[in-house]
């Protein structure tokens, strides 16, 4: 049996196809067309994977714009959709993305975290690194059964913007951003209306976590998030992005570093200009 928790190989996957409790869920997404992602899942995907919309899954736009461009969905709401892509408790769960899994297959890994459940990893690479084995994709829609979830989210695992600016005088290490460097500089910034960072953050893009394509090992990643967050414990550290979703690519590092437990700010930096007193550092350095 499986016991996956942060990343699984392609070939790992493949040998695994038609265990039991095995559930795949494709989450390919792209920001610039929101619905890309599932149009490629109709296309074709790993064989019985469903598909979970980061739009309409894995956040809930009802929401207020304070709390970012990608509010978390609540917990009943999430509960449905798991039922419906066939997850019960104590399955194995593996999400994928077209490649590095920061959009959004970390993403649900984090949510389903959130509500206790360690069976759930993702795909090292992604659909690239699954085709590049020559593996298997289904091009007919899946027959899921459905599955049951009644779970709550453990919320001591969400940063809210009062934790964050209550702690804004701390030494860095604290906070740490996952976004390009130009964003988190301030150099650019294509979604925001607002650029620059939250005062006190260190930079970690996402693309720092890997090589290749994949997965750092873990004693590297260890090292290297180490060096940033200093003695801190993980639960100590509060981890941000743009809306919430690529900061869980370091969420999953941090976890596959033997690191696991750090917070997420949820609205990140879309959350946090949405209050325009709110501080606002530039440059390479808070």
């Amino acid at each position: 049996m499986s016991n996956w928790s942060t990343v699984v190989a392609a070939a790992d996957l493949a040998a695994a196809l038609g265990q039991p409790d095995l559930v795949l869920v494709d989450c390919r997404h792209a920001l610039a067309d929101p619905d890309a992602g599932e149009a490629a899942w109709r296309v074709a995907h790993l064989p019985g994977a469903g598909h979970a919309h980061l739009d309409r899954d894995l956040s809930d736009h009802r929401k207020p714009r304070a709390l970012g461009r990608h509010p978390l969905p609540d917990a009943a709401d999430f509960n449905r959709t798991l039922a419906r892509l066939g997850v019960r408790p104590g399955a194995q769960v593996v999400a994928y993305d077209a490649g590095d899994g920061s959009m959004a297959a970390a993403r649900l890994w984090w949510l389903l975290r959130l509500m206790g459940h360690r069976r759930v990893a993702v795909l090292d690479g992604g659909v690239a690194a699954w085709q590049a084995l020559g593996l298997p994709m289904e091009t007919v829609p899946p027959a899921i059964a459905p599955g049951h979830y009644d779970a709550a989210f453990d919320e001591r695992g969400i940063a809210t913007a009062q934790d964050v600016e209550a702690r804004l005088g701390e030494a860095a290490g604290w906070l740490v951003d996952a976004r390009a460097p130009e964003r988190f500089r301030g150099d650019v910034e294509p979604l925001d209306p607002v650029a620059g960072h939250i005062p006190g953050a260190v930079n970690r893009p996402l693309s720092a976590n890997l090589s290749g394509g994949r997965m750092k090992p873990p004693e590297t990643l260890r090292a290297e998030f180490l060096a940033i967050i200093g003695p801190r414990a993980p639960a100590e550290v509060v981890l941000s992005c743009g809306s919430g979703v690529t900061a869980c690519h370091n969420l999953l590092a941090m976890a596959h570093a033997g690191l696991d437990g750090a917070r997420l700010y949820a609205g990140s930096w879309s959350g946090w200009v949405s209050d325009p007193s709110r501080p606002v550092a530039r440059g390479a350095t808070s």
